[in-house]
């Protein structure tokens, strides 16, 4: 029987995934669209969900009772990207009730055939490259 196994384990220990989950949560922050396999990308998602759902909360409460949100997101994901969930992507989703990461397949990795998939943010748009030809 499966009961009480919610979540993959990907055979690492438990401090391995930790550091794994909050290594991506702040890449995915950071870049706001990253690629991995489609295991990591569906266990990761509603991690990052609702440490954006925290700033949004952030936003909507008072300055004197703003330091325990402010210290649950730099325990989820560190100090290095706080400024900019409690700020830009807390202003960004304010009007969204949920759902602000996308997971799109790719295909599959050369090698050892795993499913790949680009997990990103809803409204993110692809940078153009500038062409250096001119």
């Amino acid at each position: 029987m499966r009961h009480g196994m919610e979540h993959r384990k990907f055979n690492r220990t438990s401090e391995h995934r930790k550091a794994l989950f909050k290594n991506m949560i702040t890449c995915i922050i950071e870049h706001e669209s990253i690629t991995t396999t489609l295991p990591k990308a569906k266990e990761i998602r509603p991690l990052v969900e609702k440490v954006i759902s925290l700033g949004k909360r952030y936003q909507k409460t008072e300055e004197s009772r703003r330091l325990h949100i402010r210290r649950q997101v730099i325990n989820q994901i560190g100090n290095k990207m706080v400024e900019k969930v409690l700020t830009v992507l807390a202003e960004r989703f304010s009007s969204r009730n949920g759902g602000y990461l996308r997971i799109r397949k790719t295909g599959f990795r050369y090698g050892d055939n795993a499913p790949l998939a680009v997990i990103s943010m809803v409204d993110y748009v692809k940078p153009v490259k500038a062409n250096s030809d001119e």
